[in-house]
């Protein structure tokens, strides 16, 4: 089993503290210092690409930009790198975002993952015009992606479901290869459609023993289905840990109290099974000192204190976090996706100091 590094397309802005808005979610923090120009991004993108990550996941909601247009106008900023492009099938025709795959495999000599996006905030689902619950979302995603399935097969495709129907679903050809769909979710209603559709499964970084149990949840369900794991975190990765563990405090510094109470208020209201377990990592409360949110030998749960989804980080010298990488992937993760802030520096951070350390 080998490791597959890949990075993050900050759509939503970067700068040198945490960029904090997400979701339906708006705090009080300062606008992202750099913007998500296509320049900047594209910077981003080639220094990915010629660290060695294979791909970079972008992000979707109303607080970024649109991932499909984004990394399409990309894919020619670059060679080898994939797009993990983020969706929410909800908001999307089956049969449409088949399509759209199957033009984007072809434009980009192959390039295209799929990150399926069910949505745990109804407020953010309902400005797209969702107003399911949680359990009939990930009911619906069940439904989308055997369309999505149905229609690649090449042959026109009928299907009849409580949330989504076709009648003869067809594209003008299918993507060749499939995109490896990536799926996340933690709630019971998301670990069975992530067992029968995803080719990987995604999780937030929760320490390693928790990791392994919902990786044991998901390969029973899977059966004898093929599957592998993948995690999101954050990465503050230095010659020296001390380094690291200043630049995880000055990231701590420069959140305003009133602006972690405001996000751990939203955060809190989430329906989202993996955000609660973000925010059940460190409580929303913290002594000022970055230690203190050491959840787990160099797992930072102070990245969550404000931003939604990945709220957590690998912290500490360059060999540290490598040891960290080599603990997870001993109990079943391959895919690691990564950021930082700015991601345009972490990124030679962690591809200059850690990456060489590792067996990829």
């Amino acid at each position: 089993m080998t490791i597959r590094l890949h990075w993050f397309l900050p759509t939503t802005g970067d700068g040198r503290t945490i960029v904090e808005r997400f979701h339906a979610n708006r705090s009080l923090g300062p606008a992202a210092a750099r913007k998500p120009g296509i320049d900047y991004l594209a910077q981003v993108a080639r220094a990915a690409e010629q660290l060695g990550f294979e791909g970079v996941l972008t992000p979707t909601g109303t607080w970024c930009e649109d991932a499909w247009l984004t990394t399409a106008a990309l894919i020619r900023e670059t060679t080898t790198l994939k797009y993990l492009v983020a969706f929410r099938p909800g908001v999307i025709s089956p049969t449409l975002a088949a399509q759209m795959a199957g033009t984007y495999q072809r434009i980009s000599d192959g390039r295209l993952l799929l990150n399926i996006v069910t949505g745990g905030d109804s407020v953010e689902q309902r400005r797209f015009g969702d107003f399911h619950d949680h359990d009939a979302r990930y009911a619906r995603t069940d439904e989308f992606l055997s369309i999505v399935r149905g229609v690649w097969s090449g042959e026109p495709f009928d299907f009849a479901g409580e949330h989504l129907s076709v009648e003869g679903a067809t594209a003008i050809a299918p993507p060749d290869p499939l995109p490896d769909i990536y799926f996340g979710g933690s709630s019971p209603a998301a670990l069975p459609v992530a067992a029968r559709h995803a080719n990987v499964y995604l999780t937030w970084g929760e320490p390693p023993a928790q990791v392994a149990e919902k990786i044991a949840k998901v390969r029973a369900l899977a059966g004898d289905r093929e599957i592998r794991f993948g995690i999101r975190l954050h990465t503050i990765s230095r010659d020296t840990s001390e380094e690291a563990w200043r630049e995880a405090q000055k990231l701590l510094d420069a959140l305003d109290p009133a602006q972690v109470r405001k996000a751990q208020e939203q955060l809190a209201a989430s329906e989202s099974e993996g955000q609660r377990r973000m925010v059940a990592l460190h409580g929303g409360a913290h002594g000022g000192d970055a230690h203190s949110l050491e959840i787990y030998p160099n797992l930072w749960a102070g990245v969550g204190l404000v931003r939604g989804g990945a709220g957590t980080a690998l912290v500490g010298s360059h060999k540290e976090v490598a040891e960290r990488i080599a603990e997870y992937h001993a109990i079943g993760i391959e895919e690691f996706i990564f950021s930082g802030y700015p991601h345009l520096e972490e990124a030679y951070w962690f591809g200059e100091g850690v990456r060489p350390l590792l067996v990829v």
